[in-house]
């Protein structure tokens, strides 16, 4: 997989700028088929650094209900913190 299709958009939140400001990890979220090895790859060629370690999040999409009834789904992502 070409690194222009790992890395999809980096993650920006609170919990993201808390831990990037705390221990230096940047969250992307990622293609839902890389690993960790396409992760490392993709960030040090994009950005040129030295990745120490990357940790995967997976998040199932989940059936929105309301009232018992499904009325929608929320997606699931696949995010990476990089170090």
């Amino acid at each position: 997989m070409d690194y222009t299709q790992v890395l999809l958009r980096p993650v920006v939140s609170e919990k993201a700028n808390e831990a990037k400001e705390e221990s230096g990890h940047v969250a992307f979220f990622v293609h839902p088929k890389a690993n960790k090895v396409e992760v490392k790859k993709a960030v040090e060629t994009v950005f040129g650094v030295k990745v120490m370690t990357v940790n995967m999040v997976n998040r199932k999409p989940l059936s929105k209900s309301r009232f018992g009834r499904s009325v929608g789904k929320i997606s699931g992502y696949k995010k990476a913190y990089v170090k």
